[in-house]
């Protein structure tokens, strides 16, 4: 596997641990632009717009438009993942917790 495509798989990773802190599991794209450089990824806007429609695609959350910015709300299927008790491709699998 190459080194950015394990990047993008921890970048949908840390997207999904981002959701599961937010109030309703649920923030919007430039909040989670902004803190995924908290977690070392400097990645484009237009990269984390793709990222939450490919884990859309996954189920493993919604997004809704509200004025041209997107709003993602995790689903249980993505919350699963984020904890490790699911797999979904694409998505980098966490380590044991401990």
């Amino acid at each position: 596997m190459s080194l950015g495509q394990r990047l993008v798989e921890d970048r949908r990773l840390v997207i999904l641990r981002l959701l599961t802190e937010a109030p309703g599991y649920s923030t919007n794209e430039s909040i989670l632009h902004a803190a995924l450089e908290d977690w070392g990824h400097l990645a484009s806007r237009d990269q984390v717009r793709g990222d939450l429609l490919y884990l859309e695609e996954q189920g493993c959350l919604s997004t809704e438009d509200e004025s041209g910015i997107l709003v993602a709300t995790a689903s249980q299927r993505g919350l699963d993942a984020a904890d490790g008790r699911s797999r979904i491709p694409g998505v980098k699998r966490p380590g044991p917790k401990g």
